[in-house]
């Protein structure tokens, strides 16, 4: 009876050990794993290899020799023959992005106007902004006005804070 169970478990490893070769000759060349949502990745390490793809699946630990001398991709690749591979956009923090929204750079230059009592008033966000502030004058949409108008208007300072003493 122990015979039997045993080799009920040999013929399970052996079955088992052979699907996960048939998902790593399925994947494409130079993956190094499969993530849950069966897209794959060729990072070199499994920690962070398929975040924002529910996980690692499969770890084929490690690329194949010829994929070695290519540099790996910052992002997971697609589902081969399903999707079309992803390219980043403008607006994708390369490695960066963690659980925060990634917040774009200030303009390099504030937009002419303003001046001593005066606050700049981002139009999209409500929120005005202090002459020390990185974003005075420097948001794609707003205007000056002062710190009275601009709270009486409904806007409110960044970080909860105000610009008068």
């Amino acid at each position: 009876m122990k015979s039997s169970g045993l080799i009920a478990i040999a013929l399970f490893c052996l079955f088992s050990g052979s699907t996960v070769h048939a998902q790593q000759s399925a994947a494409p060349a130079g993956s190094t794993g499969q993530c849950k949502d069966d897209s794959y990745t060729s990072t070199a390490s499994k920690k962070g290899a398929c975040r924002g793809h529910k996980g690692v699946k499969e770890w084929y630990a490690a690329a194949p020799a010829a994929a070695a001398a290519v540099p790996a991709p910052a992002m997971p690749m697609a589902k081969p023959a399903t999707a079309a591979p992803a390219t980043p956009t403008a607006s994708a923090a390369p490695s960066a992005m963690a659980s925060k929204k990634a917040m774009p750079a200030p303009a390099a230059n504030a937009a002419p106007g303003g001046g001593p009592g005066m606050v700049w008033v981002n139009s999209s966000s409500k929120v005005y902004h202090c002459p020390s502030d990185k974003w005075y004058g420097k948001t794609k949409q707003g205007s000056y006005m002062t710190e009275a108008a601009a709270k009486a208007a409904g806007d409110h300072g960044s970080g909860g804070k105000t610009c008068s003493s």
